[in-house]
């Protein structure tokens, strides 16, 4: 109101004196219905503040949804973030099969452990009664009384009471990928339009999200495949059993310089090399492929000992590559000798060889390790031998087994030698698949493994 008094027409007397008038021809703002617009302003101030704050829960939502490149990661954040957004008690997300007729996936959260307990053996949502309907209807739903909606197909035994519903469809490039479901909101009052327009603004960034990661996915399985074509087969190498692994990185390229590489002589022994070149990208993947190649070529040189071949390696690498990679590598020589096999090994930087012995004992053939390779050529680098009896294994591995940021190499090194006494026992390749598996490592680095196994001696000239 522009004056807090109003006059009828024959107020104005024409002079300054004010006539007292009698109450009836006075309207006061007392006199208005001002409560209720006072409510109504009071109501749009409260709308205002809820908005402001669901937005900022919203842009940190954002930030938390598509800061993961994990996809089972990124739908339980979505479910999870939706929840929290509306105070509901439960979430669920349902990815559509590649039909997109039924629901192939289901992902529920905020079921508490009897819940959990209590829904042990039933079969998850396929996408019928009410889920069906948003699947062929993909627009937001939202609904006060499960149980009275004409397409609600009830809930199986043991199934947790519900009552509200809200459900949003989130599309990745057009298509519907799936429905983001949320239900029982935490004060008990059911899901309204400000919960709506909040999940479908959620629903449009979790679409960015998952289209995200599995683009991450892709690139990662495509790189993880040609880091794979890098490395070798192991030939067949028997008498002796063998075995490798390769993990890569938790990174978006997923490929890198770690590599391995074995291969029977023509006099019996088995030679065995494992790398590591700088890197966790391609230009290290192509070091590494090239390294390998030198050194296979070097192999078949049965009277140069293991740091003799490393030497010429490096030597190769600095005078034919144009800028030569850093990298460290372990190569390693089994040979018959009287009653046992003998090991002989030189290390261009690179962690030690585990010995598994026949008794169940574990030990690291720790020994002082030479430069790495492209440092320093012209360093000479230690070789060493071990008697080693029938039945041991070897086993090399890269740093991206043991190391852990901010913890001793020690740590990560003792947690290795015990995975390796637990799975000792097992053939070679399932022993290198066991160990990076059960890693102490924590993923960002890529990991390799080489596992040989000693034969018997019958049949061998021993040296």
């Amino acid at each position: 109101m522009a004056a807090e008094w109003q006059r009828t027409p024959d107020d104005d007397q024409g002079d300054d004196s004010v006539d007292e008038e009698p109450e009836e021809s006075y309207t006061s703002l007392l006199d208005l219905p001002l409560s209720s617009d006072l409510n109504r302003i009071g109501e749009q101030l409260h709308a205002l503040a809820r908005a402001q704050s669901t937005l900022q829960e919203l842009l940190q939502a954002v930030v938390n949804i598509t800061g993961e490149l994990e996809l089972p990661t990124v739908l339980r954040r979505i479910v999870r973030t939706a929840m929290d957004l509306v105070g509901a008690r439960y979430g669920a997300m349902g990815v559509l099969d590649q039909d997109g007729r039924l629901l192939d996936e289901f992902i529920p959260l905020g079921l508490t452990a009897q819940e959990l307990a209590d829904l042990e053996g039933v079969e998850l949502p396929r996408g019928r009664g009410l889920l069906g309907h948003l699947i062929h209807h993909p627009e937001p739903l939202r609904v006060k009384d499960i149980s009275r909606h004409p397409e609600s197909a009830g809930f199986p035994p043991g199934h947790p009471p519900m009552r509200t519903l809200l459900g949003v469809a989130i599309s990745v490039r057009g298509q519907v990928y799936g429905n983001l479901y949320l239900s029982e909101r935490k004060d008990g009052q059911p899901f309204d339009r400000h919960d709506e327009g909040v999940i479908r603004a959620l629903a449009g960034t979790a679409g960015v999200a998952i289209e995200n990661a599995r683009l991450y996915q892709q690139v990662r399985n495509s790189s993880e495949q040609f880091q794979r074509l890098l490395l070798p087969r192991l030939p067949d190498l028997r008498p002796f059993a063998a075995g490798a692994a390769y993990r890569p990185a938790n990174s978006p390229a997923a490929v890198g310089g770690d590599w391995y590489d074995a291969m029977l002589l023509p006099d019996g022994s088995c030679v065995a090399v494992i790398g590591d070149a700088v890197g966790h990208d391609l230009r290290a993947a192509a070091d590494m492929a090239q390294i390998r190649n030198m050194l296979r070529a070097l192999y078949f040189d049965r009277n140069a000992a293991p740091s003799a071949s490393l030497a010429r390696l490096d030597r190769i690498m600095n005078a034919a590559l144009d800028e030569a990679p850093m990298a460290t590598a372990l190569l390693a020589r089994l040979e018959p000798a009287d009653s046992a096999w003998q090991l002989c090994w030189s290390s261009a930087g690179h962690p030690p060889p585990l010995l598994l012995l026949p008794d169940g004992r574990v030990r690291y053939l720790d020994t002082e390790p030479g430069p790495p390779l492209g440092v320093a050529p012209d360093l000479p680098r230690p070789d060493h031998c071990q008697a080693v009896p029938v039945d041991s294994t070897i086993v090399l591995f890269t740093d991206g087994l043991v190391e852990v940021p901010g913890q001793p190499l020690d740590r990560g090194l003792d947690a290795l030698a015990v995975t390796a006494s637990r799975f000792a026992g097992r053939p070679p390749d399932e022993l290198c698949r066991a160990l990076v598996t059960h890693r102490p490592g924590n993923g960002h680095d890529d990991k390799a493994v080489i596992a040989l196994r000693t034969p018997p001696l019958t049949g061998y000239a021993c040296s």
